[in-house]
């Protein structure tokens, strides 16, 4: 499968599934993961391995860690070289003064949003979706 192209398919068919748990960004110089650690994420940077890891697993590890997300998938299978859904996505987010973290897996988007804001940013996604249809 490609996935899908058109955005206005891709918008109306968001489909926004708030994962359970909480989040957190790590990051290990030494770019090696810790034992009982199961990164939801990972990227290698010039400085470090960037792990997103359940927190309760970055506090388990003893791991330093930053920002409280909620991890949303878009369940809309959106090609790779789709135009315009993450900027479409950012841009309702914004408005809603919502920040967001996007990292694109080869099936589906997946959004870090904060953690206390998951709900309000399920339904502004919802919202974009419906106003696409």
């Amino acid at each position: 499968m490609t996935g899908e192209r058109d955005l206005r398919t891709l918008l109306h068919g968001l489909r926004p599934e708030l994962q359970p748990g909480r989040f957190v960004y790590c990051t290990r110089a030494d770019g090696e993961v810790p034992a009982g650690v199961t990164p939801v994420v990972t990227v290698a940077e010039s400085e470090g391995l960037t792990l997103v890891v359940p927190e309760a697993q970055a506090l388990a590890a003893r791991l330093e860690h930053h920002f409280a997300a909620a991890w949303i998938t878009l369940r809309v299978h959106s090609a790779l070289d789709a135009v315009g859904l993450t900027a479409a996505v950012s841009l309702a987010l914004t408005d809603a003064g919502i920040s967001c973290n996007v990292v694109a897996g080869f099936h589906h988007d997946h959004l870090f949003v904060p953690y206390d804001r998951a709900t309000e940013a399920v339904e502004v996604l919802e919202a974009l979706a419906e106003e696409s249809a």
